[in-house]
């Protein structure tokens, strides 16, 4: 049949094909606000509150514990401050990354894309671990294998539907965490005071030996230190910007609900099994699941099958957590193609907007890495987990930096702060706090191998091994690509 399309609709038609057929492939904006919240809730609630908090009242008492936990939610609460600020007003998947280069230096921005995806590549080697030994609970007999197959397929499957499938995963994840803490916090107030559980407990605990504070200054600051890894997790938020839909208004409201939960969940949850449980309990130095604060807690208090439960809430977290890792870091290391600072074909996206391909390399090293656990004892994975351990302080001090230049070069370039969708508070203080904090626990990673008169060399290896390769990343591309530190006025503020 002829094709009778006037000519003027037709060059227009054409004119459209192209622009679709040049247009760079995009992220789909199918995250909203209730998704941002939960993702970044459920990225810190897990392991470190229902299996290492007790591990932490055992060390520094519950004095201690509390102390260190409060001093590490305000570093949190800044950096989560200054990531949002950024965030609501230039959401991109690349996230610090992205921040750093405009903002700081395009090779600081090239190490810290790198060192985040590496981190989280590599924690789903640990989830896929730790997936294992907890279905090993249940079935002891069975080959580890098995689980770990079925830990990558939830993971991934989650991962690869697409953007949306990922949030509702989420949400609903990190929901079974809220309530679980809900409802311990509950039954630990009515095992407080009596009404459930047997005696009245009141607060004589905290008189225990030498409590609330035990084993001295540096004790607490050991405790600072793991209490960060805990709160690890929360700048998840960030990354997920770029496929949030009305970012400016859902960013600030993720942050401004999460921080005070989290706090109050960290907080709240230690006095209580502080409480309840004498910090010299030698059940509470353990991190197994049947000696976890929650289940000794819920085990007093009457109720059935209670590590069987906690069991399943961990494993849940342990999902939770490696399904999230994926997504950070595949989006990191798709924006890292899209900025040609990786492997071009790493940039594209199928048609659900998911990048498929960096999704698939992701798994892959998680899985090698996973499977380095097998070899050598173990030692090969030992050290690529060690090579992360101090990734995401590096990723929070990156953030700090960048928020710093960010906000001076938007000063020095004439904008009204009004404008900004979310401002944070108690700035310059916030990011220098946070920024100095993080560069403690940096140093301070293994502050023992320096203090017997002799040098551990090996423990100082160990602990410090990511640093040393985060800067060789950093300082290499700097003297390849030649970059400077960006100057206020050049600093881009466009999202392109």
């Amino acid at each position: 049949m002829p094709d009778n399309t006037p000519p003027s609709i037709a060059v227009s038609n054409e004119k459209n094909a192209n622009l679709n057929k040049e247009r760079p492939q995009q992220l789909k904006r199918h995250l909203q606000s209730r998704h941002l919240t939960m993702i970044a809730l459920g990225g810190t609630i897990g392991t470190g509150l229902f299996l290492a908090s007790g591990s932490a009242i055992h060390t520094a008492g519950p004095g201690g514990a509390l102390l260190a936990y409060s001093v590490t939610g305000m570093m949190v609460y800044f950096v989560m401050t200054s990531l949002a600020e950024m965030a609501a007003y230039l959401p991109v998947s690349g996230s610090f990354s992205t921040y750093a280069a405009r903002f700081v230096d395009p090779a600081l921005g090239f190490a810290l894309g790198w060192n985040y995806w590496y981190n989280w590549a590599i924690t789903i080697a640990s989830e896929l671990t730790a997936v294992t030994l907890l279905m090993k609970f249940w079935f002891p007999g069975s080959p580890s294998i098995l689980w770990s197959s079925f830990g990558l397929l939830v993971i991934f499957s989650l991962n690869y539907l697409s953007v949306k499938g990922f949030g509702e995963s989420e949400y609903w994840f990190a929901m079974i965490k809220v309530a679980t803490v809900i409802v311990f916090l509950f039954i630990g107030v009515l095992m407080i005071w009596g009404i459930i559980g047997g005696s009245y407990a009141g607060f004589k605990n905290l008189t225990v030996g030498d409590a609330p504070f035990h084993g001295g200054l540096m004790t607490i600051v050991g405790v600072f230190m793991a209490a960060g890894y805990s709160f690890q997790g929360t700048e998840l938020f960030g990354v997920a910007a770029g496929e949030t839909a009305n970012p400016e208004r859902s960013i600030p409201k993720a942050v401004r609900q999460v921080f005070w939960r989290i706090l109050l969940f960290y907080i709240f949850a230690i006095l209580v099994i502080s409480l309840l449980i004498p910090y010299t309990a030698p059940s509470l130095a353990s991190e197994e699941v049947t000696t976890s604060p929650f289940t000794l807690v819920f085990s007093q208090a009457g109720i059935a099958f209670a590590a069987s439960v906690m069991n399943a809430i961990i494993l849940t977290s342990v999902l939770s957590a490696g399904s999230s890792g994926l997504y950070a870091s595949t989006r990191m290391l798709w924006d890292l193609a899209k900025e040609g600072k990786a492997p071009k074909f790493l940039a594209k996206l199928n048609p659900r907007g998911v990048p498929v391909r960096a999704l698939i390399m992701t798994s892959l090293v998680g899985t090698l890495a996973f499977l380095a656990s097998f070899f050598g004892d173990g030692a090969v994975y030992i050290w690529l987990l060690n090579a992360s351990g101090m990734s995401g302080f590096i990723a929070w001090l990156g953030i700090a930096v960048s928020h710093y230049r960010f906000r001076q070069a938007y000063i020095r370039q004439g904008h009204d702060l009004k404008k900004l969708p979310y401002r944070a508070k108690w700035f310059p203080f916030g990011p220098i706090f946070a920024f100095s904090l993080c560069l403690i626990v940096i140093l301070g990673q293994n502050y023992s191998a320096f203090s017997n008169g002799t040098i551990d060399w090996n423990g100082a290896l160990i602990s410090y091994i990511g640093l040393p390769l985060f800067l060789t990343v950093w300082l290499t591309y700097k003297f390849i690509k030649k970059t400077k530190v960006v100057p206020l006025s050049e600093c881009r503020f466009l999202q392109e």
